[in-house]
């Protein structure tokens, strides 16, 4: 195939380092993603203040942000690549190098905000669809941070938009992870925030956390067709990729989820 479309910006993923301390655009999205999405959910909680009191969020940032590193990192340790971590235990600390899932960073937050809303006696529905309502912040500048490390490149392509990645061999390739930053991140993130402002959505607890869990694995399912399975696993169960067989129990249960709260009857708000 012959080398075409755009090239890739060849950026450094180390923005600035001093000695052996290095700030990374990896972890910068991650704390840009975690910030931003806290911010948005307090907005959304002072808009509604019977739902949630805005300054019980303090709280649900560290809960939040310790299942998103924890059950991403476990994640991707489980579901992409056992056999090298069992033989190289201490890499699985060395998150910074890159390495994280995010069905087991969705597994590890709903663990935090189950604990989170048994602590301060809030409706785990509510605490979840204000945290969903967030996610696509984090997940747009996660997917921003792929592209910029050059990996979760997508397949080989010739069409006029594709790039050669440095670690992607000499073929240009589909930039899945901006397909990714466009679905998972701004396209759900504009759902959620149109349905938000003009439907009542959120007097149905669990409305939007389903609607979140559906909306993520029917991108995700998508956006596998382009990206290149992870060379260590390939392609599994009838040709499905890794990212895809987990994005289906997404979309089942998120999809009952929705439907489910939809049907219950709904909260009054008086704010």
């Amino acid at each position: 195939m012959e080398q075409a479309g755009l090239p890739f910006p060849n950026i450094d993923p180390v923005i600035f380092s001093i000695g052996p301390f290095a700030v990374r655009w990896y972890a910068l999205a991650y704390i840009a993603g975690l910030m931003l999405g806290w911010r948005y959910c307090v907005h959304l909680c002072r808009r509604a203040p019977r739902f949630m009191d805005p300054s019980s969020l303090d709280d649900l940032l560290v809960y939040a942000t310790l299942g998103v590193v924890l059950g991403g990192r476990l994640g991707y340790v489980l579901f992409y690549n056992l056999p090298y971590y069992l033989e190289n235990p201490a890499q699985i600390l060395m998150v910074w190098q890159g390495g994280m899932a995010f069905h087991g960073g969705m597994l590890g937050t709903l663990v935090g905000l189950f604990l989170f809303a048994r602590r301060r006696g809030i409706n785990p529905l509510l605490v979840g669809d204000i945290v969903a309502a967030a996610a696509p912040i984090g997940l747009f500048f996660g997917r921003i941070a792929n592209f910029i490390n050059g990996e979760l490149y997508g397949r080989a392509t010739d069409v006029p938009w594709s790039m050669v990645f440095p670690n992607g061999g000499p073929m240009p390739r589909h930039p899945s992870q901006l397909y990714e930053a466009a679905l998972e991140g701004l396209l759900l993130f504009t759902v959620v925030v149109l349905l938000i402002a003009r439907t009542d959505i959120r007097r149905y607890p669990g409305a939007i956390g389903g609607l979140f869990f559906a909306g993520y694995g029917i991108a995700r399912f998508t956006v596998e067709f382009f990206r290149e399975p992870d060379a260590q696993l390939g392609f599994l169960f009838a040709g499905a990729t890794m990212g895809q067989l987990l994005s289906i129990p997404m979309i089942l249960v998120g999809s009952a989820v929705m439907i489910w709260a939809l049907r219950r009857p709904s909260l009054s708000d008086n704010a």
